[in-house]
């Protein structure tokens, strides 16, 4: 609509002299609503082409390689009409701004005063509109901020394991037909098969990897408790199998007591390591939890052997820290075999060879491999997405605000041309001239930078549900939000003031 109104702005003489010379003002106006709506229907056309490309990479893309998914993103004839109709009535809307321009036009006072004059100081509803939509672009500009930080962080996270240089081969032995003590037998096999491949250095087994969907939890109960309902639990805690290689393998720092053994089995005391939360929230201190007890749901007693650092444990990275346990593979037993390999070789190299030591001890064991990273896809997922689509808004954002700017900027320097010549003529500095063409322009965009930060800040809650520790009340969000709010006003108002700077008042007055 600025951008409208600015244009009309410049041709006012040229409409002014054709209304002198007998023209219609419902020709005039017939024209500019033709010129908006053409304008308008080649956005939409440039802007259907766009969305059909995105749609058609939708329709393809597959986020989790073990879980191939179709899912066609076409749109139908609705959608096209639907489209076609917007593009209209925004060609229409749009173009009927300047009708007021065009319908108050006096061609007798333009062709002999000139076809500017000063704009009004009170403030329009023109105004109201632009300073909320700078405060939108300011908002969706901060979000993504927050995003892309946050996703920073998550990718430097402190996850109590290391994913970098980590493969996982996964294979469900209960499916295969093992049961009970061949269960345990092949597993171990399994180990010493993988340690084997060249290039391994480090392999270790566990029922479901942190931050795997298929996460595990149990109700923790004090020793002395004899009913064990859920009332009378002290809490709760995800839950892991994991054989005595798996610290090491998952680089799991170990931050007091004992690893596990394979000596650790059904025969030997039931034995359990915890993270530090865990020891904290039910014994009060990492010393106090060494060589406690507590009781599982079922009534077993475990002692905790072990104390290792706290970690992401969820298919969520955003997740609050919560209490785990480790229990020992061998007393624990599960068939969800996931094997942790740490390997120095080319990941591709290391998964073929894995699978052809699987096939070895047997030929059909369903194996799927990928690296960790590869499996963390699916907790990083929305932090993904949220960071892409935040993005994406706030690029469109900042383009309509950049719009929206200029054509405030430039309906400004057009109403005013010959003031501003008048100015330069009476010996006026730039910066006064800049101040008297863009004043306007730049005071709302500070208005709508300062109420779209805000809100911003005030949006930080929701943005902490997808995003890793979002905030955006970290200087260097907030730095990163002001700098580009005012680079968008730079390159908005770059054009306008260039065209200010550069009026000729000699040329101008005797043209006026």
């Amino acid at each position: 609509g600025s951008l409208f109104a600015a244009r009309a702005a410049d041709r006012s003489r040229e409409v002014a002299l054709r209304l002198a010379l007998g023209s219609s003002r419902t020709r005039i106006l017939r024209q500019l609503f033709t010129e908006a709506i053409l304008v308008s229907l080649v956005g939409g056309a440039v802007g259907l082409w766009g969305s059909i490309v995105l749609l058609h990479w939708l329709s393809s893309w597959q986020p989790f390689s073990q879980f191939p998914i179709n899912i066609a993103v076409d749109p139908d004839a609705t959608v096209y009409a639907v489209s076609l109709l917007l593009s209209l009535a925004a060609g229409f809307l749009f173009g009927a701004v300047p009708v007021r321009q065009v319908m108050r036009t006096d061609p007798w006072e333009i062709v002999k005063a000139g076809s500017t004059g000063r704009s009004g100081r009170r403030l329009s509803v023109r105004d109201v509109l632009l300073v909320g939509q700078i405060a939108i672009c300011a908002v969706l500009v901060t979000a993504s901020m927050v995003a892309v930080r946050g996703l920073s962080r998550s990718l430097n996270a402190q996850l109590g394991f290391e994913p970098r240089n980590a493969m996982l081969m996964e294979t469900d032995l209960a499916m295969a037909g093992y049961r009970d003590d061949k269960l345990i037998a092949m597993q171990k096999r399994m180990i010493e098969a993988t340690q084997s491949v060249p290039g391994v250095t480090q392999v270790g087994l566990v029922d479901s990897p942190p931050m795997h969907m298929g996460w595990g939890i149990s109700y923790v109960y004090s020793e002395k408790t004899t009913d064990v309902r859920p009332a009378n639990a002290l809490g709760e805690a995800v839950k892991f199998s994991v054989s005595p290689e798996y610290l090491g393998a998952a680089q799991t720092t170990l931050l007091a007591g004992r690893n596990f053994s394979w000596h650790d089995d059904k025969n030997a005391p039931q034995v359990v390591i915890v993270n530090q939360l865990f020891a904290r929230k039910f014994f009060g201190s990492v010393a106090g939890a060494l060589g406690s007890y507590y009781k599982k749901t079922d009534g077993t007693l475990l002692q905790i052997v072990g104390v290792v650092e706290d970690g992401k444990y969820t298919a969520n990275i955003a997740e609050q820290p919560q209490p785990a346990m480790f229990l020992s593979i061998l007393q624990s037993p599960s068939g969800d075999t996931w094997l942790v390999v740490r390997s120095n070789r080319d990941p591709q190299q290391v998964a073929a060879a894995l699978r052809r030591a699987m096939r070895d001890l047997d030929a059909g064991l369903p194996i799927f491999t990928q690296t960790w990273n590869e499996e963390m896809n699916g907790a990083m997922f929305a932090s993904r997405i949220a960071t892409a689509s935040l993005g994406m808004l706030g690029i469109m954002g900042a383009m309509l605000s950049i719009t929206g700017i200029f054509g405030m900027a430039a309906y400004s320097v057009s109403r005013r041309l010959r003031e501003l010549g008048i100015r330069i003529a009476l010996g006026a500095q730039r910066v006064e001239v800049l101040h008297a063409a863009l004043g306007r322009s730049v005071k709302l965009l500070a208005w709508g930078s300062g109420a779209g930060l805000i809100l911003g800040i005030l949006a930080s809650r929701v943005l902490s549900f997808i995003v890793y520790e979002a905030t955006p009340r970290d200087p260097l969000v907030l730095i990163a939000a002001v700098l580009a709010m005012a680079l968008l006003g730079l390159v908005a108002t770059w054009l306008p003031a260039q065209r200010a700077l550069s009026v000729d008042p000699l040329l101008l007055l005797r043209e006026e």
